[in-house]
């Protein structure tokens, strides 16, 4: 028996079966979905590669003649044709998309997008050289670690642009990356959309913010209120209109994200900046949690922490995309959160189910990466093309909001923190 082929094939087929069934109860098994299927289920082909590589080279050895190997042989078969599904699903997120925009923006949407969203794929790249989207274009430029609060590392930004013939009067993309509120940083995920449209023209922004055991729910959400108002008092000093601020996020990030787009001016995210003006253009929220696990009761009164508590008419429009398959942040939640922001909201709220999607879906450039990047760049060009809806009602705290307390933030710190 090659011990060193059997160990390759029964790696892959473990990580395949969590990419391809992906079960999401009980909670550690979900978890273990999450951390073995990422990588197979965005990157199906780089594992398919793994496989025939190393069953032509065990057969080159002239290991395969026992019946064990050839066992081994068909469980890598079994497991290349899941991985195919996997990689189906992914092909086909970028259909899930089209449908999810025409759904929610109405049948002749497209007539309204300034410029329309990227059609082409980058095939060779996906197929041969799938890289982390964390390399950047050459005609983007990055301005790291910028200061927008005192809360040392932990308030500081990432500014990207177009490196030559960047426009002055730039829409803004502000992105809050996941982790749970206990771990991640700003260059970790989003890198495919950021570099979009930065590469477009835009000016884009990825932030650290203060993280547990730092802080707790406020200190999260003022921390985003701060990029909000750093962006409106020094954002025109990269390019940026400050008129035009577009809030993104992935997992806790789309939490944030929600947050920010339905507390506009709220002083309980704002103290010691409550003048400042935090509305928002819209709102991007990819594999987000917003309440409600599966399996929660629909009617039950969420957290303070959650945006349940504060939908309301003047919400500006979202764009909602989520995997069917996400065993942390449920498909089952994000419906509910959309199905009651639609109840209230005079906007467009757009839900995406993306078939086969699990949780971090913008790590790699993948076809339902790449699917999801279309999908948010055409729902902001519509945005932007839209005739401008009234601005945010009022917001009124709830009593547990009003009485929330954080640390208090003072006003967002001049660009000479950047580097």
């Amino acid at each position: 028996m090659p011990v060193g082929y059997l160990i390759t094939v029964a790696l892959i087929a473990w990580c395949t079966f969590f990419a391809v069934v992906s079960p999401r109860r009980p909670g550690p098994v979900a978890s273990m979905s999450f951390v073995f299927g990422l990588l197979p289920n965005e990157l199906p082909f780089v594992a398919i590669y793994a496989l025939v590589a190393s069953t032509a080279l065990a057969a080159a050895q002239g290991d395969l003649g026992s019946a064990g190997a050839r066992a081994v042989v068909g469980v890598a078969a079994a497991t290349v044709v899941g991985l195919a599904v996997a990689a189906w699903r992914g092909v086909r997120s970028d259909r899930a998309v089209g449908q999810a925009l025409r759904e929610g923006l109405g049948a002749g949407w497209r007539n309204h997008v300034q410029a329309p969203p990227r059609r082409h794929r980058a095939w060779a790249r996906i197929l041969l050289l799938p890289p982390p989207g964390l390399l950047r274009p050459r005609g983007v430029e990055r301005i790291a670690n910028i200061r927008y609060g005192d809360a040392g590392r932990r308030n500081l930004l990432d500014l990207y642009r177009r490196r030559r013939d960047a426009p002055d009067d730039a829409p803004v993309l502000i992105y809050f990356h996941g982790g749970h509120y206990s771990s991640g940083a700003k260059s970790r995920e989003g890198r495919p959309l950021l570099h979009r449209l930065a590469g477009q023209g835009w000016v884009c922004i990825s932030a650290n913010y203060r993280l547990r055991p730092q802080t707790t729910f406020p200190g999260h959400q003022i921390d985003a209120k701060k990029v909000i108002a750093w962006v409106r008092e020094y954002g025109s000093g990269y390019g940026a209109d400050p008129s035009r601020v577009f809030v993104a996020g992935g997992s806790a990030g789309a939490n944030m994200a929600a947050h920010c787009a339905l507390t506009p001016n709220d002083p309980a995210f704002q103290p010691g900046f409550e003048d400042a003006d935090t509305s928002v253009t819209a709102a991007i929220c990819f594999y987000g949690y917003y309440g409600h696990f599966f399996g929660e009761q629909p009617d039950e009164t969420p957290p303070q922490e959650q945006p349940y508590r504060y939908l309301n008419a003047g919400a500006p429009p979202f764009l909602i995309v989520h995997g069917t398959r996400d065993p942390l942040g449920t498909v089952e939640g994000a419906r509910s959160f959309v199905g009651r922001l639609r109840d209230v909201s005079h906007n467009a709220v757009v839900i995406a189910e993306l078939p086969g999607g699990q949780h971090v879906m913008d790590l790699y450039h993948s076809p339902r990466s790449e699917a999801i990047v279309d999908g948010a760049e055409a729902f902001a060009g519509w945005v932007l093309s839209s005739p401008r809806s009234p601005g945010p009602t009022p917001h009124t705290a709830t009593a547990d909001a009003a009485t929330a307390t954080g640390p208090h933030a003072r006003k967002p710190d001049s660009p000479a923190g950047s580097s």
